[in-house]
Parts: C-alpha cells; sequence; structure tokens
C-alpha cells in the first residue's frame, strides 16, 4: 500500500485523491441571491447533513485563486439565506451549465433554461426542476483552509426552514431514492447514478 503524506505533495495533488477516495459524493445544487438581485445557481458536490435538530446542511465552496469568495458564498453571507436542490438524471445535464464561470451580474439559471419559482420562507427562488428543494436560511459560514488572510473555501452551514418534495418522491414520510434518480459526483468530469442497493441490519 502506497502511503503518502499530504504535505509533501500540491494542493492539486491532494485534491486528485480526495475527489476519486471520496465516492460518491452527493450534489448540492444551491440558489443565491447578490445584492442588485441576479439569481446566482452553482452544483457542489462538497455536500452533507449536519444535523436533524433542527435540520441543517453544510455546503463547502472552494474560494477562486487568491482567496475570492465565489459568487454563492458571497451572496449566501450576504443575504443570510439560500437554497439547496438535489440533483436528479431529469435536470443534471442543466445544472452541469450552471458552472460555467460566468461573471455575478450574469444569471446561470437564465442560461441554463431552468425556470425559477417563488420559495415560502426565504426571498431566494428556487428551481422548479427540482423535485427536491430545502429552503436554508445561513446558521454560519466559516472560512476555512488557505492562511488568515486568504482561506481556501467557505463552509456554509444552513438551517433548513421548508422542505419541498414532489409527491412521487414521498411515501409515509420517506423518500423513495429508487424514484428520485439521484446523480452524485466522482472525480473528473464522471458522475454516477444510484446503482445497486442492498441491505445490512444494524447491530443492536
Amino acid at each position: 500500500m502506497r502511503s503518502i503524506d499530504p504535505a509533501s505533495q500540491s494542493v492539486q495533488d491532494n485534491y486528485k485523491l480526495l475527489i476519486g477516495s471520496i465516492v460518491p459524493r452527493p450534489i448540492a445544487f444551491v440558489t443565491t441571491l447578490s445584492g442588485e438581485g441576479v439569481l446566482n445557481a452553482a452544483p457542489f458536490s462538497f455536500f452533507n447533513i449536519v444535523t436533524a435538530n433542527p435540520p441543517m446542511v453544510a455546503v463547502s465552496v472552494q474560494r477562486k485563486p487568491g482567496g475570492v469568495q465565489k459568487d454563492t458564498a458571497r451572496n449566501a453571507v450576504y443575504a443570510g439565506e439560500f437554497v439547496v436542490h438535489i440533483s436528479d438524471e431529469s435536470y443534471i445535464e442543466a445544472i452541469n451549465v450552471t458552472a460555467a464561470n460566468l461573471p455575478p451580474e450574469e444569471s446561470e439559471v437564465e442560461l441554463s433554461g431552468l425556470t425559477a419559482i417563488a420559495s415560502e420562507r426565504v426571498k431566494v427562488p428556487g428551481i422548479a426542476e427540482a423535485r427536491i428543494r430545502m429552503e436554508c436560511v445561513l446558521e454560519q459560514a466559516l472560512p476555512l483552509g488557505g492562511s488568515d488572510e486568504t482561506p481556501a473555501c467557505d463552509l456554509l452551514i444552513g438551517r433548513v426552514v421548508h422542505f419541498h418534495v414532489a409527491d412521487e418522491l414521498y411515501e409515509n414520510g420517506r423518500i423513495n431514492a429508487e424514484a428520485l434518480q439521484p446523480v452524485s459526483r466522482l472525480a473528473g468530469n464522471d458522475y454516477a447514478k444510484l446503482g445497486q442497493q442492498f441491505t445490512i441490519e444494524r447491530p443492536i
């Protein structure tokens, strides 16, 4: 087995090991509003649950070179809210379009042809094509990594204040994963579908 000290190699080499090892990763498709009212949207695969009491999710938004915040992090901190959508096969091609590096005054939602829809509890619109979306208020935004002057990322912790779930996915309070057809991220340009499922009983 190869033994690797992360301090002995580049950030890019460590990145490749992380994204190739921690797979599959769920994809948060996040919308935010800029101070000028532009609806921003972008996908992030550094994403997971934080707690269910209250419901919270975390999205890590990597910064640009020089520690410059991406639109998603800057907008979420400014407005104090954002919407997380679960990526699935039905609109993954459009999600991929939103990964384009647009200037802040241009909307990825318009570029991708997706449909904005009003939220219930936050000002940030959601995306109508998504079959699960979570309206979030910003609980914490933590600059992490890099240095004090130029952090490497912004960890956005959002408290979910409203869920939207398509009727065909909702079964007695649970989500039908097979019907959802979620898409997850691998490394490079690769993605994965749900694949084979199996059950193992947890020990008592």
